[in-house]
């Protein structure tokens, strides 16, 4: 199947067959000129997509940090390794201080970018503190970013541009669930993680309530592979994030983020 194929068949919307167009552009021109190519930033779900356009073997996805939720899609030749992405790749980090007085949030600083006419693709994520944001951009948006965005709502703010590894992610709040299961179907591990029959899990999927990977699903026994985050409409989100190994009933032994 060629390119033209995969975009119509993966798009879901006439957004997202723009968006797989460029990519493949960009991506296959560095494979075939074996230099490094990168996408704008995706969300997971244009993550997902991307990753079955392109073929997950091919690809690295980076955020800035390792638990990074927007990512963009890289294709590195054999002569460069994953960890030269932190000096040299697509990414940067501004941080934004400010009076810890002033509470500001994700939607005030997100609000702000749109605001200076920063586009969302090129946005990553944004994590804020108390009396500062860290927030990650495409590195050639950071000295426009440090010039128009003087301010996020009311409060001033003062940017600068930081190494990768001096960014300030704060620890997501989760509870942790262990148990086991016949088998990693959406179903069964939905049903772990929420705490709900296999049945009443099949039923939501069935109905179109949950997601893989930001992407809609309504197969209850698609196989779940750890580090997939699915999300259940008005319930929440968890993780699959470890699969341990068989007990010795067979059954199979995993560990489950629950996000608060």
């Amino acid at each position: 199947m060629g390119p033209k194929e995969k975009i119509e068949r993966l798009a879901q919307t006439p957004e997202d067959r723009v968006l797989l167009a460029r990519v493949w552009e960009r991506l296959s021109a560095g494979q075939r000129r074996e230099i490094p190519a990168f996408s704008c930033f995706l969300s997971l779900r244009e993550q997902e997509l991307v990753r079955r356009l392109m073929g997950e073997e091919t690809l690295t996805f980076f955020g800035g940090y390792p638990e990074a939720e927007r990512a963009v899609a890289c294709y590195l030749p054999p002569y460069l390794e994953e960890n030269s992405l932190y000096a040299e790749g697509p990414v940067t980090c501004i941080c934004a201080s400010y009076f810890e007085g002033d509470c500001l949030t994700h939607r005030d600083f997100l609000g702000s970018l749109m605001g200076a006419g920063i586009k969302r693709e090129t946005v990553g994520d944004i994590c804020v503190g108390k009396g500062s944001c860290d927030f990650f951009l495409l590195r050639e948006m950071a000295p426009y970013v440090v010039q128009n965005l003087p301010s996020a709502g009311r409060t001033r703010l003062h940017l600068e541009e930081i190494p990768l590894e001096e960014a300030q992610i704060p620890t997501p709040e989760t509870e942790t669930i262990r148990g086991t299961l016949a088998s990693c179907r959406l179903d069964s591990v939905i049903g772990a993680g929420f705490r709900l029959s296999r049945t009443r899990a099949g039923e939501l999927v069935l109905s179109g309530g949950a997601a893989v990977d930001g992407l809609p699903c309504q197969k209850p026994d698609r196989q779940v592979a750890p580090g997939a985050v699915i999300s259940l409409r008005g319930m929440g989100k968890i993780r699959l994030a470890e699969v341990k190994g068989q007990t010795r009933k067979g059954r199979i032994s995993v560990e489950i983020e629950k996000f608060k």
